[in-house]
Formats: structure tokens, C-alpha cells, sequence
């Protein structure tokens, strides 16, 4: 990721991120992938009212689906409106497709979203990752790195 596009999903006035993702996996490899919206799906998400908890993506015939993300209806569409928990498809390139493919089929391996923004043309992405799953005490540790990094900026601001 280079600068420019971190800077995009800083300026990005929607960020929904899924927290637990960093607690549960290591991050090997992330990719950022359109994601193929219906009707007043995107009206939601440009207010924030999408969440990426417990979602996961899986690959079928060729193609990446994001499961388990809710999308909470739109407010003022009428019989329109979507269903707030559908598969929804996202948009990588074949090469992408196939490297995610042959990575998940080895044990321990999955694909998880990251991060909902909107790019500087209006559409949503979505922040994947191939990650693999940490065991009990790398959680541990990671609590403990945690819990350190904000004792040490205590002491900062109490000095």
C-alpha cells in the first residue's frame, strides 16, 4: 500500500473496520476489492451503517463473495430496499482471484474484510487480507503488547 492510498482511506468520511480482525489472525497478504452494491446499499453505507463483524469472504466458481456483512436497510427506501445480510460480490483481478485461491486451500488460512471506505470516485471498497489464525497464547501476547503500548503513553502524558 503506498502513501496516496493510505491517504484516501484516511480522507475517507466513512471507515468501518472490522476490529476483531487483528486480535484473531496475522494479516499475510491485503487487497483492496470493489464490492458489487444494489439499489440503497451504498446510501447505507455512506452513512456508516454497515458493520464487518463476524464476516469472512470465500471463493466460488472463480469468484470472491464477502459473507456475513450487514448492511442496515436505508431509512427512506421504500419496498426497494435491500436485504441487510446477503452474500455480496467483490472485484479482484484473475491473478488476485487465483493466488487467494491456492492459499486458502493449505489448513489455517482464510480471507477476511478489513475496512469499508469509499474511494475519491464515490464507490465502495473493501480492505481484504489472507490471514491465518492465531493460537491462544499469540492472543495473549498480543493483550500484553496492548496493554504495555498504553502504559507507556501514560507515562508520557503523566509527565
Amino acid at each position: 500500500m503506498n502513501k496516496d492510498e493510505e491517504l484516501i482511506r484516511k480522507k475517507s468520511p466513512v471507515n468501518i473496520r472490522n476490529r476483531k480482525a487483528s486480535f484473531e489472525y496475522f494479516f499475510i497478504d491485503t487487497y483492496t476489492a470493489g464490492i458489487v452494491l444494489t439499489g440503497t446499499e451504498i446510501k447505507s453505507i455512506r452513512q456508516g451503517k454497515a458493520s464487518l463483524a463476524d464476516s469472512f469472504c470465500y471463493i466460488n466458481n472463480g469468484e470472491v463473495w464477502v459473507k456475513g456483512m450487514n448492511i442496515s436497510p436505508y431509512f427512506y427506501g421504500s419496498y426497494n430496499n435491500h436485504e441487510s445480510k446477503r452474500d455480496r460480490k467483490l472485484l479482484l483481478t484473475k491473478r488476485e482471484i487465483n493466488k487467494l485461491q491456492s492459499a486458502t486451500k493449505q489448513t489455517g488460512y482464510t480471507i477476511v474484510p478489513l475496512l469499508v471506505f469509499i474511494d475519491n470516485h464515490g464507490r465502495a471498497k473493501v480492505d481484504i487480507a489472507l490471514c491465518k489464525g492465531k493460537k491462544d497464547f499469540d492472543k495473549r501476547q498480543t493483550l500484553k503488547e496492548k496493554e504495555d503500548r498504553r502504559e507507556m503513553e501514560r507515562a508520557i502524558k503523566h509527565y
